[in-house]
């Protein structure tokens, strides 16, 4: 909008100071130019006048917000989590519980029992005393229960998902 423009809105509107009032009134009676716009947005300003305007029925807002809600509810929670991250967590905790596996298994001694067994040595040999209080003190066994939770989380999840999936 240019400024011819908004000087004749605020004359139309009112909105302008009593001398800018007077200075656009003699504009109007001696330029063309700003009498051919004021005219023109005197026209506009009448059809904007007359024109009815629509009001929204009174439960537009309630419409509008009960769609915008049941749009939401109809993509849960699960369907926004990407399922990497999932498998990522599931593959760390799967590989901590194999290498305490392996680690408790390597620390038996198998030579106790009946059966006569070679022992094989490894070529970095792990100090049993420093790492036996790891894996028996409180924070071991309180790692183990929460590996053993979040698999039971990983296999309840794996068997409703294939449950779903089946044809019924």
């Amino acid at each position: 909008m240019n400024s011819i423009e908004e000087k004749l809105w605020n004359y139309i509107d009112g909105s302008c100071p009593p001398q800018e009032q007077q200075a656009i009134e003699k504009l109007i009676a001696t330029d063309e130019i700003y009498r051919r716009k004021y005219d023109e947005l005197l026209q506009l300003n009448n059809e904007f006048m007359l024109a009815e305007v629509d009001e929204p029925p009174m439960a537009f807002t309630y419409n509008v917000m009960e769609a915008i809600r049941t749009e939401k509810a109809m993509q849960p929670l699960k369907a926004r989590i990407d399922g990497r991250i999932i498998w990522g967590i599931a593959a760390f905790f799967i590989i901590t519980v194999v290498a305490m596996l392996a680690y408790t298994l390597g620390t038996v001694n198998w030579s106790s029992g009946a059966s006569v067994v070679k022992q094989v040595e490894l070529p970095v040999q792990l100090n049993a005393n420093k790492l036996n209080g790891i894996f028996t003190g409180p924070i071991g066994k309180g790692f183990l229960f929460f590996d053993m939770v979040m698999g039971l989380f990983f296999i309840d999840y794996y068997l409703r998902r294939r449950n779903m999936t089946k044809p019924q």
